[in-house]
């Protein structure tokens, strides 16, 4: 059986792939990196309250062969622009090393529909430029995964995203299967589904992929 560790458990992606793994027997122990400890309680859980802005110099007590990265956060959450690439691009990377230092040959990660380190947008400018940092890790498996809007139990409340997220369920049927809106549990299991997958190599999956 397998140790899994997650950043990003309490988010949208995140809890539904912590509740899967848990489920899962093929998972010994599931440990968590967390900002806070979370109010979740199972015999495979180990909690983890770190520094965030310390992931590369964490020394974890523990090994760990897949390593799941469901950070993120929005521009506007996270006050400036500066302040939204330490979470989605420093934080993400510097979970992954941390993650290969503890023997993890496998790194999962949620990125994002249209990420591109050449974009002329800098939301998708900065998730593809964690993308191209993380190939650098040199992970003998690495999956990228780039969802569209995610539907799911929010705990914050996005009134545009709630709004776009009630357009695209009664009007998914018009839109290109790439740009469907797509529920988080779909993303998290087939983030599980890749890990548990057999060769090494580069997996990218776009949303289409993950429906």
């Amino acid at each position: 059986m397998k140790t899994a560790v997650v950043a990003g458990a309490s988010g949208l992606v995140g809890s539904a792939l912590v509740r899967m793994l848990l489920e899962l027997p093929h998972y010994s122990s599931v440990h968590l990196l967390v900002r806070k400890e979370m109010e979740l309680a199972h015999p495979k859980l180990v909690q983890h309250v770190v520094d965030f802005n310390k992931l590369d110099t964490l020394e974890l007590g523990f090994k760990a062969e897949d390593a799941f990265c469901t950070l993120g956060t929005t521009i506007a959450r996270a006050g400036s622009k500066e302040a939204f690439k330490m979470v989605d691009h420093d934080y993400v990377c510097a979970f992954a090393q941390t993650a290969f230092s503890i023997g993890a040959t496998g790194c999962y990660v949620v990125s994002s529909m249209g990420a591109n380190p050449t974009s002329a947008f800098f939301y998708n400018k900065v998730k593809g430029e964690m993308e191209e940092d993380l190939k650098k890790c040199n992970f003998p498996r690495l999956g990228i995964f780039r969802p569209s809007l995610l539907l799911g139990p929010r705990i914050e409340k996005r009134a545009g995203e709630k709004f776009a997220g009630w357009v695209m369920k009664f009007l998914n049927f018009l839109v290109p299967a790439k740009y469907k809106a797509i529920h988080v549990d779909k993303v998290a299991r087939r983030m599980i589904e890749v890990a548990l997958g057999k060769g090494n190599g580069i997996f990218v999956l776009e949303s289409d992929q993950l429906q």
